[in-house]
């Protein structure tokens, strides 16, 4: 996994010390260099309607049918959760959450904070995903703060699309495209299923789990950032490897990788409710 961290003292901690995050440009001239390498018909990528959270990064995300007045998601990592790591075969749904989120603006300041009710989903069963309902409604975010969600895409990514990792921790922004599709991921204990390969430009660190992978074209969620093959080793923790259809295993240092989102669109009903009985809906279950 891309490592959650110790919390926001770690940060402040770095920062005190004189040592910065690894920060290869501002935010604007990132989310510029962004749209100019999706084409000029891209939107930039920014921060607005990302979170930071006390370990990771994370979304505020809407399904395209979500109402004004429904309670606002935040997408994240299931290996995120405040409760630690799901293991292998653990669904977690509707369990009670007061945790807190920092709302990022598009030049990445902090606005304003979000609180979670519950962790309506969470996993890291063929996918590696959290979503938390907060007590806030879409439109109350944006009435506060200005701040529309991110729209989570529907269908199923390709290979070849500009994508951007936007971490709302360490407000950097990574700009790749999507390589490709692995079969299965392995990771310690944990497999994961038709998971996106970024090309080698997006060199995601500790701290960016939980970022949503953004379309640069269409400015839609396709996936949320997990994990990165960091030393080389095989299917070992913090060091996924690839397993083709017939078994034939594939190890890339330094790739990293993404869990798809189209998939939990279905799922996702009014008032924002997590049913993993709608039709459509591709996410494990209990």
């Amino acid at each position: 996994m891309n490592k959650p961290l110790v919390g926001a003292f770690l940060a402040a901690l770095l920062l005190g010390a004189g040592v910065a995050p690894a920060v290869a440009a501002e935010p604007a001239q990132q989310a510029q260099e962004a749209a100019s390498k999706a084409g000029p018909e891209a939107k930039a990528v920014t921060f607005a309607g990302t979170v930071a959270l006390s370990n990771c990064s994370g979304s505020v995300v809407r399904s395209p049918d979500a109402a004004p007045t429904d309670p606002a998601l935040v997408l994240s990592n299931g290996h995120c959760l405040e409760s630690g790591f799901p293991g292998p075969g653990e669904v977690i749904v509707d369990q009670p959450s007061s945790r807190t989120f920092t709302l990022l603006n598009a030049s990445g300041s902090g606005v304003g904070t979000l609180k979670a009710s519950k962790i309506a989903y969470g996993t890291m069963t063929d996918t590696d995903l959290s979503l938390y309902e907060t007590t806030s409604t879409y439109q109350q975010i944006e009435d506060s703060y200005g701040i529309q969600a991110l729209e989570l895409e529907t269908a199923h990514p390709t290979a070849g699309t500009a994508i951007t990792v936007a971490s709302g921790y360490w407000k950097r922004t990574y700009s790749c495209d999507i390589d490709g599709f692995v079969h299965q991921l392995k990771e310690g204990r944990w497999t994961w299923k038709d998971s996106v390969r970024y090309t080698p430009e997006c060199q995601t660190i500790g701290g960016t789990s939980g970022s949503p992978v953004i379309d640069d074209a269409t400015g839609k969620v396709v996936a949320v950032n997990n994990t990165g093959n960091e030393s080389g080793q095989e299917c070992t923790d913090n060091n996924p490897c690839e397993v083709d259809e017939n078994g034939n295993v594939t190890v890339r240092e330094g790739i990293n990788y993404a869990q798809q989102t189209y998939n939990m669109v279905p799922c996702i009903g009014a008032g924002s409710k997590i049913d993993l009985d709608r039709e459509g809906c591709g996410l494990p279950k209990p």
